[in-house]
């Protein structure tokens, strides 16, 4: 159990400028580490650590972590421009990462992975602005980079609109930074890795995608570069799991690829046929089939956020993997549910959630100021469990609780 405490780009390399030197049940839901000089609640740190560095010291104001089964810490620091829930979105797709999946393969007890990260000194490095080298900071760090103009937060405009000027790279970059200083990397300039036997798996699938140019397509220059850094096999596999977690289902600008067209993979049901080895590597080996963090939605929504897939609302590529949702700030908003048994807590204002079906199709429970919604269809709604939600909408009426 891990602890956590608290640009349209012109060229693909640019989103992936990383330190190449140095449905099943998840497992509970960890919790904030509010130590001193935290803001409270949010397990975020006005102190940075002196141990890390000054480069670190001097040019970051907030710090968080994620304590490892062994005691380590796995490094999350950030600059100024980076709002609160970024800096927690970031930590929440980490901990979705490293949080174990029963019964897969190489995921059922992450530990070895989670404690490898922490023995590595791995820092996530949380920058102002973008990839664009105006932040010299980015050149100073010897932690994994992502900027603050490619974090999207659930329900705010960004991750709403899905335009791809601020394109959601969490997910890839903070997959680069479990790989490298967690999983590891076969051959040379590589830190030591827990999972060599994954490793391989995915080293194959690289292999085998390039061969076949499912991969890297138009891109060969780039290639070249990767060769020379050993980095292939972490570009490829983060392909993959962008398109598994939906990030390009709403790309218009190819109706078959993803990642920028250089992969042949746009959504999941497209790796099945086009990639079967890659998507082998996320069929029960070690990530889970949903994303298992709590979303917190944006305090700047106002309006519907759904969790359910609704070819009319792009971002839903996206949000359709998601299971738990808890709104922020004071706006009514409403929440579509989807077929993962959500749990969804609403904010300070008057919120609704919306279901598929009529009020008869549904067994409503409330106790302990936790409402359940129980679909008696099945495959469709699911059992919701509810907290500081107001209203029950239906196909047939709203219901007040």
């Amino acid at each position: 159990m891990l602890t956590i405490g608290l640009v349209v780009l012109s060229l693909v390399v640019t989103s992936c400028n990383r330190d190449t030197d140095n449905p099943l049940t998840p497992t509970a839901p960890t919790t904030p580490n509010t130590g001193t000089g935290t803001t409270t609640g949010s397990g975020i740190s006005t102190t940075i650590p002196f141990n890390l560095g000054s480069v670190y010291t001097n040019n970051f104001n907030r710090y968080t972590k994620v304590t490892t089964p062994n005691g380590g810490s796995i490094h999350i620091v950030a600059q100024s421009n980076l709002t609160n829930e970024q800096i927690i979105r970031c930590r929440s797709i980490l901990e979705h990462y490293l949080t174990n999946y029963p019964g897969s393969q190489y995921g059922a007890d992450k530990s070895a992975v989670a404690n490898k990260m922490a023995e590595n000194n791995a820092i996530l490095c949380l920058l102002n602005g973008q990839d664009d080298g105006n932040n010299s900071v980015g050149n100073q760090v010897s932690g994994q980079p992502l900027y603050q103009n490619e974090i999207q937060v659930e329900g705010h405009s960004w991750y709403m609109n899905q335009d791809y000027t601020h394109r959601d790279a969490a997910f890839e970059e903070i997959l680069h930074f479990v790989h490298d200083n967690g999983i590891g990397i076969d051959g040379a300039n590589t830190l030591p890795g827990a999972a060599p036997a994954y490793q391989a798996e995915i080293r194959a699938a690289q292999q085998n995608a390039l061969s076949n140019n499912l991969w890297g397509i138009g891109q060969d220059s780039w290639i070249q570069e990767l060769t020379q850094e050993n980095s292939l096999s972490q570009e490829y596999f983060a392909s993959v799991v962008d398109s598994y977690y939906g990030l390009w289902g709403a790309w218009t600008e190819s109706a078959t690829h993803g990642m920028w067209g250089m992969y042949v993979g746009k959504t999941r049901a497209d790796m099945q046929t086009d990639d079967p080895m890659g998507y082998a590597l996320m069929n029960n080996k070690f990530f889970h089939p949903y994303l298992t963090y709590n979303a917190q939605i944006s305090a700047s929504l106002n309006g519907n956020f759904s969790l359910k897939f609704d070819t009319s609302k792009p971002y839903t590529h996206h949000s359709r993997y998601l299971k738990d949702v808890t709104l922020l700030g004071t706006n009514n908003n409403t929440v579509t549910v989807n077929e993962m048994d959500n749990k969804i807590t609403g904010n300070s204002g008057t919120n609704t959630v919306i279901f598929s079906g009529t009020s008869t199709e549904y067994t409503v429970n409330t106790a302990n100021d936790v409402t359940t919604v129980t679909d008696n269809t099945a495959n469709r709604d699911g059992v919701n469990t509810l907290t500081k939600i107001e209203k029950l909408q239906f196909t047939d009426t709203t219901i007040n609780l």
